[in-house]
């Protein structure tokens, strides 16, 4: 067995070995710690451990920082360029269900009380792109009396509290001290505990790599004091990011200047994406 044979092997193990671990704690069986596999779980425990910490980036103090994302969806027009960026600068497939940012459409039509919703997973909406990587809202209300209608961007909340940390059994997902929840894809088993736990509905599983995939507000470009894509890309200033450490920062701003809300605040998550212009009902 040549070298770059027993590495591969090695690497089999070591998931193989890690998934069985955190199937196990997170079923509660804490007994499966026993002593024959004792130097195992102490091996497994370093990884983790280290799999915790941030990503040493040259010239960057994550200490320094405390970034948050805002969304005016008084201004999004739905035309989802900020989707089509994101997947390409983050090499999402171009598939329409993955997504790390995605749009709703919220439409309330007269003599009914609750919206309907629609976002670019719907099969008429897939329909109407007109190729792979390009989408588009279909037409579908221009015969029907609409009272009211706005586009809602969705992506990870990166929250103060993310139950996705909590349920990882091996620390692949981890929230570093800029306030970015990442995932470290070497830990990560593909056991998808975390795309339950998020209430937003924010990660999706990479069937690929195996692995477990959401928004990382672009952290390869934020620690680099560029912009995320999406924010990048958006015509209308809809999707705002910054440093809350700097009170004249676009962030700060939007957040002193605009009456903001979180969605699904009762969650205990704590979400770091600001909302204007969405009604209550929105989660």
């Amino acid at each position: 067995m040549d070298e770059n044979e027993q590495l591969k092997e090695h690497e089999k193990d070591r998931r193989d070995f890690l998934s069985c671990l955190g199937s196990a704690i997170a079923c509660g069986a804490a007994t499966v710690a026993a002593s024959s596999v004792s130097s195992q779980a102490t091996a497994a425990t370093q990884e983790t451990t280290a799999a915790s910490q941030p990503p040493a980036i040259p010239g960057y103090d994550w200490s320094k920082h405390h970034w948050a994302f805002g969304v005016d969806a008084e201004k999004c027009i739905g035309c989802l360029r900020c989707v089509e960026a994101c997947k390409r600068e983050n090499n999402v497939s171009l598939d329409p269900h993955h997504f790390r940012t995605w749009v709703e459409r919220n439409v309330l039509l007269e003599g009914e009380d609750n919206a309907r919703i629609d976002s670019q997973h719907d099969p008429v909406n897939i329909a109407a792109s007109t190729a792979e990587g390009e989408y588009r809202f279909a037409n579908r209300y221009k015969d029907a009396n609409v009272e009211k209608a706005f586009f809602v961007p969705k992506l990870c909340n990166h929250c103060t509290h993310p139950a996705c940390v909590q349920v990882c059994p091996t620390g692949a997902t981890y929230k570093t001290e800029d306030g970015v929840v990442l995932i470290d894809h070497t830990y990560c088993i593909g056991c998808q505990y975390c795309v339950q736990a998020c209430p937003y509905g924010a990660r999706f599983f990479n069937e690929e790599k195996g692995v477990t995939d959401k928004c990382t507000w672009c952290y390869h470009r934020i620690t680099k004091g560029l912009q995320p894509a999406c924010v990048e890309v958006c015509p209308v200033g809809a999707r705002v990011f910054g440093d809350r450490n700097d009170k004249q920062s676009p962030i700060s701003q939007f957040i002193q200047n605009n009456r903001v809300r979180v969605l699904r605040p009762e969650t205990g998550n704590a979400p770091n994406v600001f909302y204007v212009g969405i009604d209550k009902d929105v989660t």
